[in-house]
């Protein structure tokens, strides 16, 4: 839009724009979650309780809603990743994030399709450099307090963070879980001498682990 003498100045959203925009966002990640990445744009518009129309006017497709989930997701990152580094070693600073990150994946069980599905989008996009490269100096000084295996990356945190964390697709009778498979992870990580920790959680019972493997994480 113009002004008075021809300058061009932003018109900001409507209030209701902005809040439907919210809206679908948190809407998309719930169904995603539930119903994996190729869930119906009519169950997200009707979740976030507004028409398929105001769907597409925010988002032009599937893929363009995705991406907006994982640029929201990657601001989340980046507040995460601001905060890691200041414990007083770096095996605690290590461990924070790896517990930081787990606890992220399994309050967004929807993240893992989402990266999934922006490889195919965006295959020059790399999100896991935001986290590896945020860790190699806290591994290279874990190492060098002997605090951390010699053979262990960046890259293995990371992964293992992630691996972690996805147990919440399978419900919140799992999430219980991640503090006990953590400490397992992290005695793994000490070198051979160090101290072994007490497991945070009794271990999850056969039943309950056939109920986890016969179920889906949309049906969970």
């Amino acid at each position: 839009m113009q002004g008075a003498k021809g300058e061009r100045f932003h018109v900001p959203k409507r209030r209701d724009a902005v809040q439907n925009h919210e809206k679908l966002l948190a809407a998309a990640r719930a169904v995603i979650a539930e119903r994996g990445i190729d869930a119906p744009l009519e169950e997200i518009a009707r979740r976030a309780d507004v028409g398929i129309a105001t769907l597409y006017r925010n988002f032009a497709s599937r893929d363009e809603l995705v991406q907006a989930l994982f640029e929201r997701s990657m601001d989340e990152v980046d507040i995460l990743l601001s905060e890691i580094g200041g414990e007083a070693t770096a095996w605690q600073s290590l461990v924070n994030f790896m517990d930081r990150l787990g606890m992220w994946l399994l309050a967004d069980p929807a993240m893992p399709t989402i990266v999934t599905r922006i490889g195919i989008i965006d295959p020059d996009r790399r999100p896991a450099m935001r986290f590896t490269g945020a860790m190699t100096a806290i591994v290279e000084q874990a190492q060098a307090d002997g605090d951390l295996r010699d053979d262990v990356t960046s890259i293995d945190i990371v992964l293992l963070a992630t691996m972690l964390g996805s147990i919440g697709r399978y419900g919140d009778e799992y999430v219980t879980q991640w503090r006990r498979q953590l400490d397992i992870v992290l005695d793994g990580l000490r070198p051979a001498d160090a101290a072994r920790v007490a497991l945070a959680a009794g271990p999850v019972d056969l039943d309950s682990y056939h109920r986890m493997l016969r179920r889906s994480p949309a049906q969970a």
